[in-house]
């Protein structure tokens, strides 16, 4: 089972050994048109809107769907971005976290541990719904995303699709960075 250490921002003590789930599920097929959408998100001057399409032609994207906000392997996952922005960034890729959680949970989560990028609520589920990576029954909530990882690219088509039935199981970060 995997173990965190206290921080629940720290990755090294994390041991990925076990895993009683299927390594992982491909969602989208690559080189697709990825399901465009528009997710709000919240920060201190108010709600924001995001739309996939608007970075078509500028940038790539990172989407990084995650079951809850304040759980320890999310929260971990979300801080080991955190702590490697600037080398998405000089990728030339705009990393977003996606949640069913509200605006309102993603944003205190945001402040408690100094996100440096957005987390959009899929409180709708819809988006989660369009890139296949909803749980139907997740430790009996119904409608949790599942840990998954999608690089969109400038032309805006799947680059990397990645799923994961194992909450704790976090997606390759080298990959991503390598197809980016």
């Amino acid at each position: 089972m995997i173990q965190l250490a206290r921080n629940p921002c720290n990755l090294t003590n994390l041991d990925s050994s076990y895993n009683p789930y299927p390594r992982d599920k491909m969602t989208l097929d690559i080189g697709t048109i990825a399901p465009d959408f528009t997710l709000k998100t919240k920060t201190p001057d108010g709600l924001n809107a995001i739309t996939l399409s608007e970075h078509k032609g500028e940038s790539n994207v990172v989407l990084l769907f995650f079951p809850f906000a304040f759980t320890s392997v999310c929260m971990a996952e979300a801080c080991s971005v955190r702590d490697d922005l600037k080398a998405y960034d000089e990728l030339n890729a705009k990393v977003y976290g996606i949640s069913v959680d509200s605006p309102f949970a993603q944003e205190a989560m945001a402040i408690k541990e100094g996100l440096n990028f957005p987390l959009l609520s899929d409180f709708n589920k819809e988006v989660s719904q369009k890139y296949g990576v909803l749980y139907e029954d997740f430790i009996g909530f119904q409608g949790v995303s599942k840990r998954s990882a999608f690089v969109i690219s400038k032309e805006g088509t799947v680059a990397l699709a990645w799923s994961s039935d194992d909450p704790k199981q976090l997606p390759d970060f080298a990959q991503i960075k390598g197809v980016l």
